[in-house]
Order: structure tokens, then C-alpha cells, then sequence
């Protein structure tokens, strides 16, 4: 049997952190090691812990959630960071990903979202919950993914008949929540099949995806 996940949740209230206890308390693979109630004590923690995930609210008392993240990564310290919150907030996701956090879970989310993301995150992946855009998303994928110089046609790129559903609907001005209700499916969903679909054209945002959806008459 492998070792635990070690973990240090660091949230002002005390409610919260109950929460996440009473949540991981029958996860035999997953042991909460520390507590902290601000951005300094966190960090007290990481450091006499070191844990292997640390479970981080982005807004707290002396020093902020991110204030946490750019001090570790300036540390060169590479525990896994979740930060938590209750804001679907572009900015603060940016934020976030820039400070070098590896997940950004929404305080709303469920049982088994909250779980696959601690899983995935301390496995080595990204996880971020939420109508994430998708600028955000190819920064994301930028980090772990090796983008290559070819066309995509020279690549016998294959559009499936649901991500030009996606494509219609992005370039219509849709979002993640919108496309999801248009198509029935779920926004998680919604928000894969636009990565992979921006993925596979190798385009950052918005106005590049219509350049190349009009340049190879994708639709």
C-alpha cells in the first residue's frame, strides 16, 4: 500500500477546515497533518510538515493565498498547492496559475469533484474547477504540454462532429455554461471538449481560434 497524501489545510474559518476533515477523515490514502488559520502560519507549517498537498484559501489574513504560493515558489519549496475559493473569478484564477498553483477548487464544488482534484494534483497533474476560460486553459496546457511548429493540417487534424458543435458555439460569444446548456452536457464537459479542441488547432484564445477556423474552413 502506498504512503498517504500528506496534507496541510490552511483556511481562517474554523467551519471550513472542519469541513474538509470531516470530507477526507474516511479517505484512507489521504492524512491531514497541520492546520492553519493565515497566509503566515501556512507557511510555518509547510515548512516544519512538509506536506505533499497543501489545500490553500485564497483570501485570508497576513498574506493571502497567493501572497503563500509566490513566497513557497520563491522558496523553491514544490508542494502541491489547491487554492480554495468562492469566487468563479478569471482574475483570480490567472493569479493563481501565475503564483504557480497546481488546482484552483471552488468551495462549492462536491465530494467527488474535491477528491479527484487532491488526487489528480498529487499524482502530478493540474486540476481547476469552474467556467475556466479558454485563454486560461491554454496557459494551462502551455505548461505541460509541448506545442509543435506544424500545421495542423499536415498533421491529418480530424475536427469531430461535437467540437464543431463547440466551435459554432464559441464563435457565436458562448461560454463554458452557456455551450453546456446548448448541448446538454455537463460544464466540466463542455470545458474538455474546448481544450481539446483549442489543443488540436494549436490556437491561445478566442480570436485565434476564428483565424484558423476560417483560414481551414472548419465550418
Amino acid at each position: 500500500m502506498s504512503n498517504p497524501i500528506r496534507v496541510v489545510l490552511a483556511d481562517d474559518h474554523v467551519f471550513v477546515r472542519d469541513g474538509i476533515k470531516s470530507l477526507l477523515e474516511n479517505e484512507a490514502n489521504i492524512e491531514v497533518v497541520g492546520e492553519a488559520t493565515d497566509g503566515d502560519e501556512a507557511l510555518k507549517i509547510v515548512e516544519t510538515t512538509k506536506p505533499d498537498l497543501l489545500i490553500l484559501d485564497i483570501r485570508m489574513p497576513n498574506k493571502n493565498g497567493i501572497e503563500v504560493v509566490e513566497q513557497l515558489r520563491g522558496q523553491n519549496n514544490q508542494v502541491k498547492i489547491v487554492m480554495l475559493s468562492m469566487h468563479e473569478s478569471e482574475e483570480y484564477v490567472l493569479k493563481s496559475i501565475k503564483a504557480g498553483a497546481d488546482g484552483y477548487l471552488l468551495k462549492g464544488s462536491s465530494k467527488e469533484e474535491f477528491l479527484k482534484a487532491l488526487h489528480t494534483v498529487a499524482d502530478g497533474g493540474k486540476y481547476f474547477s469552474g467556467d475556466i476560460s479558454s485563454i486560461l486553459i491554454g496557459q494551462l496546457s502551455h505548461s505541460n504540454v509541448a506545442i509543435e511548429k506544424k500545421n495542423p493540417i499536415e498533421d491529418d487534424l480530424t475536427i469531430t462532429k461535437r467540437e464543431k458543435e463547440i466551435l459554432k458555439l464559441l464563435l457565436s460569444g458562448k461560454g463554458n455554461k452557456e455551450i453546456a446548456e446548448a448541448l446538454a452536457i455537463s460544464k466540466r464537459t463542455a470545458e474538455v471538449h474546448r481544450f481539446n479542441l483549442m489543443k488540436k488547432l494549436k490556437v491561445k484564445n478566442l480570436i485565434e481560434l476564428s483565424n484558423k477556423a476560417t483560414e481551414y474552413s472548419l465550418l
